[in-house]
């Protein structure tokens, strides 16, 4: 199963995701986000883990990452855009959209988890679920969804930080359920 852990800012979070067995690694662009990271920061962030692990850079439209999305592996934002890399962010049943994966967070950015309508069946070999997934709650997720992946940003932090034992719980929990 496919794992990413969103909206990190640092190279040691990158080392980090790697280390734990991560398969991709999210660099938010949105402003208004407190895990905003600007464009020439996220270039080193991509740079820096070229080869190691895929990378998404994230958004709400594609003219909040297009400085970086020349370089991203997928570039997730909530608008349908003609690109073979797009990870179209969407709570929304959008099958007329072209995208390589379908991220579907039900919690809307908020970080609280809602559960998965039973739609997402038609998207189940590129769907990420997202949105208020944690260590505890993740495995159920997996295990009732049988989704491509699962992504995590705010489950996986202590005040606001991305935190190494957490983000190894949350994957492990991941593995276990997709056993």
């Amino acid at each position: 199963m496919f794992v990413k852990v969103c909206g990190l800012k640092t190279f040691e979070q990158i080392d980090h995701a790697v280390s734990l067995g991560y398969d991709a690694v999210g660099f938010v662009m949105h402003k208004p986000s407190k895990r905003y990271v600007d464009a020439e920061r996220v270039l080193e962030l991509i740079k820096y883990a070229d080869k190691r692990i895929k990378t998404f850079v994230v958004g709400v439209s594609y003219g909040e990452v297009k400085d970086a999305a020349h370089l991203a592996d997928y570039v997730q934002v909530s608008e349908p855009v003609a690109i073979p890399n797009l990870a179209y962010a969407s709570d929304k049943d959008e099958q007329d959209v072209s995208c390589a994966l379908f991220v579907y967070d039900a919690s809307r950015g908020s970080g609280i988890y809602k559960g998965f309508p039973e739609w997402l069946d038609t998207y189940r070999d590129k769907l990420l679920i997202s949105g208020g997934l944690n260590p505890e709650n993740v495995a159920e997720a997996v295990k009732s969804v049988r989704p491509f992946g699962a992504d995590v940003s705010s489950g996986v932090e202590k005040n606001g930080v991305k935190d190494y034992e957490l983000m190894k719980k949350f994957i492990d929990a991941v593995r276990g359920a997709d056993r």
